[in-house]
């Protein structure tokens, strides 16, 4: 190191210290300020591809110039000034270790559903209800294209419908499927929920807007630099998800099943559908954020006189 130079760690550090100090929220990839210091600090020092996210002890000790400095705090002012995710900041999100570019034309990526595909050993996964006849999948309200991606990844024998409402969504998803070289697989769709999907899916993933009026009116600034189009779920979270239950049969073969993402609105979910029989799967933030729905539920709900 040369006389005015810092170490790397400390710079982190100091990073960390400002962003706990200015109040900012996190939850768009990692969960706390020295997280996201060291995204912050190595991408835009140029380091953020070599060095894991969660481990800068590699580097810890190199030393950082006055210019570097300054750069890194450009972008803290930007960071604490904004109040946008640093994912809108990098243009770059990971989901189960896999990079997605990402912008303001779509919602940061963190889908429970990614969890499950990369880890189908996790609480059983929802592997049991898949079989050697899987072949055709859609990913609804796709946003950035990530759920979609990680399920051709994962299922290198099935193709994808990515679905979603917004052409602004679609068109940071192109981008990821292109990135990852999927475009012979996956298919990328304009539609307000099912309207426009013609086919029928051996698995549907779901991650829709299902915040409800009062959490929504509460988010902090993080999260309204997000497109409300994909959060807001109306004043039971449940605006999109009723007519998605109601059509989901006929877009669903015989042995399909639905896996539906709903957050932190789990007693909005049972309240709206009483007597629907869902299969609640244990994830990393517990057993009732993401649910399965197999179309013989579904159409047995449907029958039922008395469901909402």
């Amino acid at each position: 190191m040369t006389r005015g130079d810092t170490r790397l760690i400390e710079l982190i550090d100091d990073a960390a210290r400002q962003l706990n100090e200015a109040g900012v929220v996190f939850g768009h990839g990692t969960t706390n300020a020295f997280d996201e210091a060291a995204w912050l600090v190595l991408w835009r020092l140029g380091l953020a591809l070599d060095t894991p996210l969660d481990g800068p002890e590699s580097v810890a000790d190199l030393p950082v110039n006055a210019a570097q400095r300054e750069q890194v705090a450009a972008v803290l002012r930007e960071r604490i000034g904004t109040r946008k995710p640093a994912a809108y900041l990098t243009h770059e999100a990971w989901l189960q270790g896999v990079p997605f570019y990402v912008d303001e034309r779509c919602i940061v990526p963190r889908s429970l559903i990614a969890e499950l595909l990369a880890h189908p050993e996790y609480g059983g996964g929802f592997d049991p209800w898949l079989n050697e006849h899987t072949t055709r999948v859609l990913d609804l309200c796709t946003g950035n294209g990530s759920l979609a991606v990680l399920a051709a990844m994962v299922y290198p024998d099935v193709t994808v419908d990515a679905a979603d409402i917004s052409p602004d969504a679609l068109a940071v998803a192109r981008i990821n499927v292109d990135r990852h070289a999927l475009q012979h697989r996956i298919h990328l769709v304009e539609s307000d929920g099912l309207a426009l999907l013609p086919e029928r899916y051996d698995l549907i993933l779901c991650n829709p807007p299902y915040v409800n009026a009062g959490s929504m009116a509460a988010l902090p600034a993080e999260f309204c630099a997000e497109p409300a189009l994909a959060l807001a779920g109306g004043d039971d979270g449940m605006d999109f998800v009723r007519p998605l239950l109601r059509d989901a049969p006929a877009h669903l073969t015989p042995d399909g099943v639905l896996v539906l993402e709903i957050g932190h609105e789990r007693t909005h979910f049972e309240s709206a559908f009483p007597t629907l029989e869902a299969i609640w799967l244990e994830t990393s933030a517990g057993a009732d954020q993401v649910l399965l729905l197999t179309r013989e539920a579904l159409a047995a709900w449907q029958a039922h006189p008395t469901h909402p």
